[in-house]
């Protein structure tokens, strides 16, 4: 059963009043001092705090990671010296000296909070809208854990999954489009572990929010299947309180509490205005804010009374004992189920996941299969979600064309009860119908994998990753395991048109630090991006993979393959016994061009050329310049081929691109590889003009 306690009782000899003033003088002396930052919400949010941290928030600040610890998502991230305070108070490892230098060059006190910068902050936030998509992703992977692992033998429950999803949220969150998509999906999947605190200030920085945002926000979290409290005074902590454990004890929804609030609370000429949101008050109004507050230490000094009173460390090490014994009895009860839980949480693959993506290579490359590379990469699936029960697959609307569900992957789905509906085997679904949603399944696998305990992957058609590029922007600066399955790459599409045919997007992926981006040519190269992705336990992936058929290329090793480049194909395997007069380099769908133009340039011009295949630039990037040079050896020319923008291929030294830096056109694929000069023929050409200039 989840803790439904109503409360922990703050500490007498300090009022909820005096703990929320401690966070509002903690923000806008920091603010102050880096003259610069947000210090409205975090005044505005003070007495919401108190109720959830002081109260029902369960944590551990000596260890931020214990498993089973509530959640805490400060979604309206601007607002981070609300969560930098309490972290502080309630004694993680973030000293009063990180608050001092808030905003400065190697502090872990960031502009807006980054998950792994700073002990104790789950998600980095600052995007409006993804924080609670986030939680959204956090709160569903908590449930799956729980229907997963959690068993009852007899009288004897032995939960070790059961823990609450917290958020914080302004105005702006709700905004941005990207709320509805994960409000709907969490209303849809019932996570009532779920709960939103809205602070309803009805700021922002243009000033009051009525003239263009005039939602019924009741109504529409009530329309999407959500519990809906309030409004409430969210300058009341008791009345937050109160909120908070009534949301807990409801089994069917997640709930959001409106919480109405003044921004700058506090502050005598700020409160209520834009001037609160995003500027230091002044020394003159902090002075005039501490007299209103009746706060008269000095900046950045807090009583030893308060911290007392904050204090969460001996709490928290006590609710992780008791969650430590009741891990005990389960691992007692289920060896090998605890063992698999420890594994998961940890985010380690498998101890035999590297013969597996070796066999999975190495079936793909005994059959040789003429198959689409989204195909492929449902077959390297297939091989992949059966070792690997961690995988955690979906499509926005699109899974029969993106091929991301496989035998070992039900669809997820949920009774009416809320509980995840399970097979004959006792399975619960793996494969998630996100609905045409695109930003909000990035986004949401994102919060999956800060979780912990899946490898989320998702797909969609790669021209509508601008939809989600910028949670894919997140998930590479969190250096969250993310694998986006981005199908339909090229004009090769077809008939759909340019609306449909992507020819930027492979350029602008790779520009996105920390991502991994794989374009492969054939089955193996899939089969090999895909275990480099699941491997890849600090970066995200995305895999570019075609609509069309794609033949085999025949390659007489494997190994290089996961290093993003390699030497598929030498002259003399065309009949030449020379050395190369020119390197070819193709990724996707034009390996199959460059082998021919190989075979064209040998047989009808005598002319030596070296294939080389790259199917994922950025890996390439990472190996040692040893490497690049046995692949694209020095003073030979080389010709980039791909159909998409040219810009980035020059970097490698080419001397021409065969690409495509205009939009595509409606009509059968072979008719635009004609119409576009993505031909054996023009390839040549290409390679034979660029030899004629030496």
């Amino acid at each position: 059963m989840s803790d439904t306690s109503t409360s922990t009782p703050i500490a007498p000899a300090v009022s909820a009043q005096t703990q929320a003033n401690a966070i509002r003088a903690l923000a806008m002396d920091a603010v102050q001092a880096a003259n610069s930052g947000h210090p409205g919400a975090p005044m505005g949010m003070a007495d919401m705090a108190v109720a959830l941290w002081g109260r029902h928030l369960r944590h551990n600040p000596t260890n931020p990671q214990w498993a089973n610890r509530d959640r805490f998502v400060l979604s309206n991230g601007h607002g981070s010296m609300l969560i930098y305070s309490l972290l502080h108070l309630t004694g993680y490892k973030l000293p009063i000296g990180e608050l001092k230098n808030f905003r400065q060059l190697g502090s872990k006190t960031a502009g807006h909070p980054e998950v792994g910068h700073t002990p104790g902050v789950e998600t980095t936030t600052g995007p409006l809208g993804q924080g609670i998509t986030n939680a959204v992703g956090m709160a569903l992977a908590e449930k799956l854990l729980a229907s997963e692992f959690n068993r009852k033998v007899g009288d004897v429950d032995h939960t070790i999954v059961d823990h609450h999803t917290y958020v914080f949220m302004g105005d702006g969150c709700l905004m941005e489009g990207i709320s509805h998509e994960a409000v709907a999906l969490a209303g849809a999947w019932k996570l009532n572990k779920l709960i939103a605190l809205y602070d309803d200030n009805g700021i922002s920085i243009d000033g009051q929010v009525t003239p263009w945002f005039i939602d019924n926000t009741a109504l529409r979290f009530a329309a999407c299947g959500w519990n809906v409290i309030g409004p409430i005074d969210g300058h009341d902590a008791e009345a937050v309180e109160r909120a908070i454990a009534d949301a807990k004890n409801k089994a069917d929804a997640p709930t959001i509490i409106i919480c109405k609030t003044h921004i700058g609370k506090g502050s005598p000429n700020r409160a209520n205005t834009a001037k609160a949101h995003g500027e230091p008050l002044g020394a003159e109004e902090i002075k005039l804010t501490r007299e209103a507050l009746g706060w008269t230490h000095a900046p950045f000094a807090v009583p030893k009374d308060v911290y007392a009173a904050w204090d969460a460390k001996d709490a928290g090490k006590a609710a992780e004992a008791d969650w430590n014994a009741k891990f005990a009895a389960y691992k007692a009860a289920f060896p090998e189920l605890a063992k698999e839980f420890v594994r998961r949480m940890k985010g380690e693959l498998p101890k035999n996941f590297a013969q597996v993506a070796v066999d999975a290579a190495v079936a793909a490359h005994t059959k040789a299969e003429t198959v689409a590379s989204r195909k492929a990469s449902q077959l390297a699936l297939e091989i992949f979600t059966a070792a690997l029960p961690e995988l955690l697959g979906g499509s926005a609307d699109l899974t029969g064309s993106n091929l991301t569900n496989t035998k070992s992957t039900p669809s997820l789905r949920f009774n009416l009860a809320g509980d995840v509906v399970k097979n004959e085997q006792g399975q619960g679904g793996r494969h998630i119908n996100y609905g045409v949603r695109e930003f909000g399944m990035a986004a949401i696998m994102n919060g999956v994998a800060l979780h912990g305990g899946f490898i989320p992957y998702g797909g969609t058609f790669l021209t509508f990753s601008d939809y989600s590029r910028n949670a894919i922007r997140m998930a590479a600066l969190m250096k969250q395991r993310v694998i986006h399955v981005f199908t339909h790459d090229s004009i090769g599409l077809g008939e759909d048109g340019p609306t449909h045919q992507s020819v930027e997007h492979a350029a602008s992926l790779r520009l996105i630090p920390n991502l991994d981006v794989w374009r492969p040519g054939d089955t193996a190269e899939t089969a090999v991006a895909w275990a480099v992705a699941l491997e890849n336990a600090s970066r995200p992936t995305a895999l570019l993979l075609s609509r069309q058929n794609l033949p085999y290329a025949p390659k007489s090793d494997l190994g290089d393959i996961s290093k993003g480049a390699y030497v598929l194909a030498e002259p003399s395997e065309v009949g030449l016994k020379k050395k190369a007069q020119a390197v070819i380099i193709a990724t996707g769908s034009e390996v199959q061009l460059a082998l021919k133009a190989q075979e064209l340039l040998a047989k009808e011009f005598k002319i030596a050329v070296r294939v080389v295949s790259m199917p994922s630039t950025t890996t390439f990037d990472r190996q040692s310049a040893a490497f690049k040079a046995s692949v694209l050896p020095a003073g030979v020319p080389r010709v980039a081929v791909e159909m998409g923008s040219t810009d980035g291929w020059w970097k490698y030294g080419v001397a021409a691109v065969v690409g495509l830096d205009t939009y595509g056109e409606s009509a059968p694929a072979p008719v635009l590889f004609e119409h576009f000069g993505f031909t054996p023929a023009n390839v040549a050409d290409t390679v034979r003009a660029v030899l004629a200039k030496r």
